[in-house]
């Protein structure tokens, strides 16, 4: 799968400024909003990936918006929970969304019954980042490397665990293209939130997860945890030495993750573009593109229009892989 869409060229980069100088006249003369905290709800627990960017950009966004922006961790459910929360909330811009393509474009694909649907609910603002995921197995498994992983998973058909953060969910639907694209079978083990899943592989209570890079690749660098590949187009720095799936004979298993902001639907356009124009300018901040490239993300600015697009791209490709797959949801 490719992520051609959500590419940007160090040229984008340096012209983000002239977006910012270029945003709605609206956007900077709008000052009704905001006038006291923002609530941004991260559908994952404290510490994973969402979390990291979440935390990151907010120190920035704060400053430019001149209200506190309060994190709000709500995982559960493959980030079910947390994204009916925004799309639930009072359109008035105090409730925002931060979260991957699970809540975006995953969920809406694999998930018949769910309580929000992004279309309708949601209303896209910017994607902020794009991060490559990670397959990894437990220190004490006997798999050094991928080949090694997929002639036992050949030799013991459904006996090889791998965590993931829900039924549906990012980790899921890679993991089963990656065993798609191996022919081999594995056991999905859905746990609440990213740090659960990696505790549970750290402890030998699963063989495999799937997460970010930068979640990851700590532990790899302890010696707790072992990438195998990286689940993404592209090596990451924080793991250099870390072949992809594509390069190791899988190209099928490709998967990159996103993060957005999103606000609930119908929020007043003023306060919408009020959002993007700090966001932009908020991506556009060296300091800040140099942390997320630190923690292995890289840092864009997709607008709504460019997030929709996504979106919509995304869904019908990754029902035809589930149903591809055989992931059943409810």
């Amino acid at each position: 799968m490719k992520f051609a869409n959500l590419h940007v060229s160090r040229r984008q980069l340096l012209l983000c400024a002239s977006a910012v100088l270029a945003a709605p006249a609206a956007a900077v003369a709008e000052d009704a909003w905001p006038r006291r905290a923002i609530r941004l709800v991260v559908p994952f627990s404290p510490g994973g990936g969402t979390d990291i960017v979440a935390r990151r950009i907010s120190e920035t966004l704060s400053q430019r918006l001149g209200q506190p922006i309060v994190i709000d961790n709500k995982p559960g459910a493959s980030t079910v929970i947390g994204t009916d929360i925004v799309a639930r909330a009072r359109p008035d811009g105090y409730t925002l969304l931060l979260s991957g393509s699970t809540s975006y474009s995953v969920n809406p694909a694999l998930r018949a019954t769910r309580s929000y649907n992004p279309s309708r609910d949601l209303a896209p603002i910017a994607i902020v980042a794009r991060v490559p995921l990670v397959l990894f197995a437990g220190s004490a498994t006997p798999w050094r490397s991928l080949p090694e992983l997929i002639a036992d998973a050949r030799a013991r058909p459904g006996r090889i665990r791998y965590a993931t953060f829900g039924n549906a969910s990012g980790p899921h639907l890679t993991g089963e293209l990656f065993a798609l694209a191996a022919d081999i079978a594995l056991q999905d083990i859905p746990y609440q939130g990213s740090n659960q899943g990696l505790l549970a592989v750290i402890g030998g209570e699963v063989d495999l997860g799937i997460d970010t890079v930068a979640s990851v690749a700590p532990q790899v660098h302890s010696g707790k945890l072992r990438a195998l590949g990286i689940v993404g187009a592209a090596r990451s720095g924080l793991l250099p030495g870390i072949r992809t799936l594509a390069e190791q004979g899988l190209p099928d298993a490709s998967f990159d993750a996103w993060y957005g902001f999103a606000a609930p639907a119908h929020t007043p356009a003023p306060v919408l573009a009020r959002l993007t124009h700090a966001i932009t300018a908020t991506m556009c901040d060296p300091a800040l593109q140099a942390q997320l490239r630190a923690q292995g993300m890289e840092p864009v600015a997709i607008g709504a229009a460019g997030f929709r697009r996504q979106i919509d791209s995304e869904i019908p490709r990754y029902r035809a892989l589930a149903h591809r797959a055989g992931i059943v949801t409810d």
